[in-house]
């Protein structure tokens, strides 16, 4: 199992980015879908979270500008970031809740992270 998280870069504030997070390999099922980021000399943070559902929740700080979705029939989820600001820069990582057989248990996995730059 594998998950690939792209779409970060550098922008100026104000400005938006789209962060995508694909699932691929032996997949049974996905439940939630999470992103996480962690900025220079700062503890990892959950920015935002969805069900397989789609029920979703967000970090204080990112609400009313960031808003997360998912592809079930794709095994994605993705991050619209709008209205960015110098304190979101941070290296933001996928994550996801799995199991890759009908009888097995869930398991946590992390996608490689993405870096978002947003200069004032």
């Amino acid at each position: 199992v594998q998950l690939q998280a792209s779409g970060g870069g550098s922008v100026q504030a104000g400005g938006s980015l789209r962060l995508s997070c694909v699932v691929s390999g032996k997949i049974f099922t996905i439940s939630a879908m999470n992103w996480y980021r962690q900025a220079p000399g700062k503890q990892r943070e959950l920015v935002a979270g969805i069900t397989s559902g789609g029920s979703t929740n967000l970090v204080d700080s990112v609400k009313g500008r960031f808003t997360i979705s998912r592809d079930n029939a794709k095994n994605a989820a993705y991050l619209q970031m709008n209205s960015l600001k110098p304190e979101d820069t941070a290296v933001y990582y996928c994550n996801a809740d799995l199991r890759i057989s009908p009888a097995g248990r869930s398991y946590n996995y992390w996608g490689q992270g993405t870096e978002v730059t947003v200069s004032s």
